[in-house]
């Protein structure tokens, strides 16, 4: 959930332009992906992803773009009632090139997605980590994220017993 206590005003990088989030920009963004979890990224998946994500009308994205290349990219959606949820923001994936990191990009990509939250009528914003996520931790914390009321749970299909779910 998005508190008010992170700023309001987006942090100035130089040379650095957001603009929004195209098809073209998956090659990079599967670059961005590799250089960050050093692996090669599944690219079927992620053009999937991004490519759902365009055609969905609650969908925002940004791109970061730096000295002529992307260098980051957040992808985010509004959700209507469910849960409990009033309308809310979702932060699905924010990532920065390794190279890149530090340099204020997360938190511009950030203010930038909230911006367009905003516009549409939504006052909390929601986003899931890895509790042993440090470094993740410490990002959204730093953009006013703060525990929310909810607890992510989880069911694994496919281990032995679990028949009633097989084809």
């Amino acid at each position: 959930m998005l508190r008010s206590s992170g700023s309001n005003k987006p942090p100035e990088v130089s040379g650095l332009k957001l603009r929004k989030l195209t098809a073209k920009d998956i090659p990079q963004i599967i670059a961005i992906h590799s250089a960050i979890n050093k692996k090669k990224a599944h690219r079927r998946w992620i053009q999937k992803m991004v490519k759902d994500h365009l055609r969905k009308q609650e969908g925002i994205g940004y791109v970061a773009e730096k000295d002529g290349g992307v260098v980051g990219f957040i992808i985010g959606e509004t959700k209507g009632e469910g849960f409990g949820l009033e309308k809310s923001g979702w932060l699905e994936v924010v990532m920065v090139h390794p190279r890149h990191m530090g340099m204020g990009i997360g938190h511009a990509m950030a203010h930038k997605l909230f911006q367009e939250f905003v516009k549409r009528g939504i006052r909390d914003v929601h986003t899931s980590v890895l509790w042993d996520a440090v470094d993740m931790l410490s990002f959204f914390k730093s953009l006013g994220f703060d525990r929310s009321p909810f607890i992510n749970l989880i069911k694994q299909l496919g281990q032995d017993g679990e028949r009633e779910f097989s084809p």
